[in-house]
């Protein structure tokens, strides 16, 4: 039984053509590229404008291919969830948007199962630590404030609502 083969790539959520990266890195495996091509825009739709990785395993006798997609790096999720283009090149003095502790809290949801965090109160923190270099503001201050916030306990209720 030949050896399935993985092709590793990074592309724009739901705008994935045949052309490069995918055409040349799927061509030669004699798949249906545009059936592949067509489910992982299916699978990233929601990801519009981010950059999503997409695993894609192909078994090379049967044709058959199975699409698994990661989710976007944390930074890509917060510019998405503020609608920027992108942080600030300085972070330190040029703020570029300011999140709600809800909208950081849904990125640690959906960040959570990759990030070494061991609960969603630490996956909050590693999503504010992103906004630190981001330039991003959380409820109008430094998020560095908000993880010391979240040390002394002042979130907890709101983690064990989230958690459950």
């Amino acid at each position: 039984m030949a050896e399935k083969k993985v092709v590793d790539l990074l592309v724009s959520g739901g705008q994935a053509t045949a052309g490069p990266p995918l055409g040349p890195a799927l061509g030669p495996l004699g798949v249906n590229v545009l059936a592949i091509v067509n489910k992982i825009n299916e699978l990233t739709k929601d990801y519009s404008g981010m950059k999503v990785p997409v695993k894609v395993t192909v078994d090379p006798e049967t044709k058959e291919f199975e699409v698994s997609v990661g989710t976007p790096t944390t930074s890509a999720l917060i510019v998405s969830e503020l609608k920027i283009k992108k942080g600030s090149g300085t972070p330190s003095t040029e703020k570029v948007g300011n999140l709600t502790m809800e909208q950081v809290m849904r990125i640690a949801k959906l960040k959570r199962p990759e990030l070494l965090a061991k609960n969603l109160k630490a996956a909050a923190k590693e999503v504010l630590g992103s906004c630190v270099s981001l330039g991003v503001t959380v409820e109008g201050r430094d998020p560095r404030e908000i993880q010391r916030e979240i040390d002394e306990g002042k979130y907890d209720e709101t983690f064990s609502k989230s958690e459950e």
